[in-house]
């Protein structure tokens, strides 16, 4: 049994490498649009944390690296507005840090 937990626990810390990007929003009006597009991105496989600012029209998404960032753009438009990626961050697992 150790040794299935064991064999669990690698494969985990082996996971798929992670991004973060940095995606501008246009048409954000309110603390409620802003809650729409996280709630659409958080429900998107493969992201792993979503976080969106109204006074800066951003949101910044870690996500899996297997998902392709185009899918990010549609969970934006899918909750009403446009998006557009401004930069793509590879995060070290290790560090949680931005390669």
């Amino acid at each position: 049994m150790k040794r299935v937990l064991l064999s669990l626990g690698i494969f985990s810390i082996m996971g798929l490498a992670e991004n973060i990007a940095i995606i501008k929003i246009d048409g954000m009006t309110c603390p409620l649009c802003t809650v729409a597009i996280k709630r659409s991105l958080k429900k998107t496989k493969g992201v792993i944390e979503a976080k969106v600012k109204l006074n800066t029209k951003k949101a910044t998404v870690k996500f899996k690296e297997d998902i392709n960032s185009t899918i990010l753009l549609d969970a934006i438009k899918r909750a009403g507005y446009k998006g557009e990626i401004l930069s793509i961050t590879k995060v070290d697992k290790a560090t949680h840090q931005p390669k």
